[in-house]
């Protein structure tokens, strides 16, 4: 059998994948931490800069350079760990990781290796209303790399490129790998099982305060391991892995396409080859990275010049106290808070707007308002666009003063989708864009007489029945003033005016 990268497979059908082939998730999920310095020395861990402006010998990885451990990484890492219920290492170390990273000013990465600080958790996971348990093999400390720019290409790749530049500010920042033993099992939901683990962790990362957790920026990147076996066979494939993957629907959509272009590389009678691959948000597809290396290629060994770490049990007790509330219990706490039918929590929390609609609900809004507004006109827009909610730019500070002027009477629900193109459009405050587009409703009576002896007098007919008692015909003339008031009209009021007049 041949075994190369298959990029220009005919992919199966999503159901004809799932009638043969039994796939076999892992996620490896990089963190990174929001720390004031970075992992192993005293410069800005902060986004952004001037190229390599935030760099000292020893994030250069210069001679004579001495690292030292960062106690709060060391701290959030634990932190991380007991809330992914691992067991937390009594006594650990640093390894180095040889590779040749173009971007890792030393040639090596500091990390761990045989000796993660915790190891053996687990995090449940709700799918359309099934629990799956994500067992967490290990999560590590380690460095980030620098970032190269590749110039002169037409696709950003180093392939095609006339030459690259590396800004090295990134490289030392401390970073969590959480790294999960395989998920079996989940079969047609499998997609949706990674999309599901991901949103929850960087849920529970943020309650954490480890890190921004903003996968656009980086903070959050997610590898996808994917392999498929024959159905039943109880044993597992050879595994691709699709490197840096920033947002939870790209996440879905990745294993989506990787299972089915497994199986048609596999239908075809080839073998899969082990390596890493690049996801391409605009086509929805991955292609061939590298082949993907074993542990044993890293040349592993213990970094001479770290001490172990070897935390307390009293410190890690005492962080243990300072940890946010369950996800699952939180959510469970929630939907009862909040009055939300299973089907309205499944939906929120698959759509990603728990936190969203959490924080605007604290902001004063109605707990279904909020959640109307972010799983409708703001999912719908995030959708448009293929972005996370909580890329668009609005914010719960946002949606609950846009709901206020719905409340207090100002807008109504027309209008506020006004304020929202207002709000993408960067044009201010709710109520600098209420107050800039004339937005608010007229309550004034006698404007709204004016406009509703207008709609009577266009409209004879109607005028009639209602004199006649059929009350229900005022709705063709409450819509008649609506549309001369540009949808500024208090319908309230309007209805009032009506039948007052008319009765």
């Amino acid at each position: 059998m041949t075994t190369t990268s298959h990029d220009d497979v005919e992919l199966v059908d999503f159901d004809t994948v799932l009638a043969a082939y039994d796939p076999a998730l892992g996620l490896e999920v990089h963190v990174e931490l929001n720390t004031a310095t970075k992992m192993f020395c005293g410069c800005p861990a902060t986004f952004g800069g001037e190229p390599n402006s935030h760099v000292c010998p020893t994030c250069l990885g210069l001679p004579g350079a001495m690292p030292v451990v960062n106690g709060k990484a060391v701290e959030s890492a634990i932190r991380i760990g007991l809330a992914l219920n691992c067991e937390i290492a009594e006594w650990c170390r640093f390894a180095r990781k040889n590779y040749f990273y173009p971007d890792m000013p030393k040639n090596f990465q500091t990390s761990q290796y045989d000796e993660p600080i915790c190891f053996d958790g687990y995090m449940d996971v709700d799918v359309d209303g099934e629990t799956f348990r994500v067992e967490i093999e290990r999560a590590h400390m380690e460095e980030d790399t620098g970032k190269s720019t590749h110039v002169g290409g037409s696709t950003g790749r180093i392939h095609g490129a006339d030459h690259s530049l590396v800004d090295y500010n990134r490289a030392g920042i401390p970073l969590i790998e959480i790294v999960t033993r395989p998920i079996l099992g989940a079969g047609e939901k499998a997609p949706a099982v990674a999309r599901a683990y991901v949103a929850q962790l960087r849920d529970l990362i943020v309650a954490l305060g480890v890190s921004e957790a903003r996968m656009d920026q980086g903070n959050l990147r997610a590898d996808v391991n994917l392999s498929l076996s024959p159905k039943g066979s109880g044993t597992l494939g050879t595994r691709t892995e699709t490197k840096n993957v920033n947002s939870f629907r790209s996440v879905e959509r990745a294993v989506r396409y990787e299972m089915q272009r497994h199986a048609a590389v596999l239908d075809s009678g080839r073998s899969i080859l082990q390596e890493t691959r690049h996801w391409h948000e605009d086509t929805g597809i991955t292609t061939s990275g590298r082949e993907k290396s074993d542990a044993e290629d890293y040349r592993y060994f213990p970094e001479p010049d770290l001490v172990p770490v070897a935390p307390s049990r009293e410190w890690v007790e005492e962080l243990r106290g300072t940890l946010p509330e369950n996800p699952t219990e939180k959510r469970a706490r929630l939907q009862s808070e909040w009055g939300f039918s299973d089907l309205e929590m499944r939906d929120t929390v698959g759509a990603g707007a728990l936190g969203l609609v959490e924080e605007t609900v604290a902001l004063g809004a109605a707990p279904q308002a909020a959640r109307k507004w972010w799983l409708g006109e703001l999912a719908r827009r995030a959708n448009d666009a293929g972005q996370e909610l909580t890329s668009l730019g609005v914010t719960p500070a946002d949606v609950a003063a846009v709901q206020g002027l719905v409340d207090d009477g100002t807008l109504n629900d027309k209008l506020a989708r006004q304020v929202f193109d207002g709000l993408f459009a960067g044009e201010g405050t709710p109520a600098e864009i209420v107050a800039a587009r004339s937005l608010a409703i007229v309550s004034d009576d006698g404007a709204l007489s004016a406009a509703v002896d207008e709609a009577i007098a266009a409209n004879p007919d109607v005028a009639d029945k209602i004199r006649d008692g059929k009350h229900a015909a005022a709705g063709a003339l409450i819509g008649a003033v609506m549309k001369s008031m540009r949808g500024q009209a208090d319908a309230g009021k309007v209805r009032e005016l009506i039948l007052a007049k008319l009765s």
